[in-house]
C-alpha cells in the first residue's frame, strides 16, 4: 500500500487551496443539473467552516468560469444555487 493511500484530503496537508477544492466539490454536484445547497449543510463534506464556505462562494462567482452561481434565497442562511456552465 502506498504512503497515504487511505487518507482523507481534510486529514493530511493538501496542495490544493480550499478554493480549489470547494471548485471541485461543486463541479462534482452539478454535474447532473442544478443543485441547491446552504453552507452549513455541506461544510463537513468539503471540510470548511460555513462563513469560508461563504466568502469563497463570493470569489468562485466571478472566477470559475465552468459554473454558474447564484445567491439564491437569505432566509436565515443564504442557500446558493449552483449549475455546471
Amino acid at each position: 500500500m502506498e504512503r497515504g493511500q487511505n487518507m482523507s484530503a481534510t486529514t493530511q496537508p493538501s496542495t490544493e487551496s480550499k478554493e480549489e477544492r470547494l471548485k471541485q466539490f461543486l463541479l462534482r454536484k452539478a454535474e447532473d443539473g442544478e443543485v441547491y445547497f446552504k453552507s452549513k449543510f455541506i461544510s463537513d463534506e468539503v471540510g470548511l467552516s460555513p462563513k469560508e464556505i461563504g466568502a469563497l462562494m463570493v470569489k468562485l462567482k466571478d472566477s470559475a468560469t465552468d459554473l454558474e452561481i447564484e445567491k439564491w434565497s437569505y432566509t436565515s442562511a443564504t442557500t446558493w444555487r449552483i449549475k455546471a456552465a
